[in-house]
């Protein structure tokens, strides 16, 4: 068994991931601080709410959260939570948690918004968290906005809204879907074992 944990920013929303895990075999606590995550090998920021609010119910974990990212503990973002990782959204005012380099952009207006419903990723470089699945694979998006890393290394899988939209963002123990892998059938739970493996090591 692997224990992680799922950071609730009080948006709830939170079940169908928590399901997820747990099929997968993972013993998932939701908590609402970081003060006491060297019991969980993994941590996980779900894809509901809105920047700001979110951000702020983090804001007094981040030292926290930045001593995770030091210590390498595998961190998933889903849809928001990967936004978050980056320095700065137009969602918001506030700062992001600055763990990687680059910023979160609105849809362009000519596109419908938000971007929902499924699509395929496009693989583009190997990923830990990829392992398995076949470019041309489809997932579940729900966005309106999208990220543009400083470094586009870190981009592992895009999807196609006649935009070029990063999928999958990758660096170090830092893991990212634009999309929903909670509601991507049997791909999404192919992702979420990966990541947890990822948590056993």
């Amino acid at each position: 068994m692997v224990n992680v944990a799922i950071f609730d920013y009080g948006a709830g929303n939170i079940f169908s991931l928590k399901t997820s895990l747990e099929k997968n075999g993972a013993t998932v606590n939701v908590i609402n601080s970081l003060n006491n995550t060297n019991e969980y090998s993994g941590l996980l920021l779900p894809g509901v709410g809105n920047f700001d609010p979110a951000i702020h119910s983090l804001t007094l974990s981040k030292k926290s959260f930045r001593d995770l990212v030091k210590n390498q503990i595998p961190i998933l973002g889903i849809c928001l939570g990967m936004e978050m990782f980056f320095e700065k959204s137009e969602e918001g005012k506030a700062s992001g948690l600055g763990v990687l380099d680059g910023e979160v952009i609105l849809l362009p207006n000519k596109f419908k918004i938000p971007h929902m419903g499924w699509n395929d990723l496009q693989i583009k470089k190997s990923s830990k968290l990829l392992e398995g699945i076949q470019s041309g694979s489809w997932v579940y998006f729900v966005h309106s906005y999208r990220a543009k890393p400083q470094n586009s290394e870190i981009i592992k899988a895009d999807s196609d809204y006649g935009i070029s939209v990063p999928a999958v963002i990758e660096s170090g123990s830092l893991f990212g879907t634009q999309f929903h892998p909670e509601k991507s059938g049997k791909v999404g739970s192919i992702m979420i074992k990966n990541f947890l493996r990822e948590c056993k090591k």
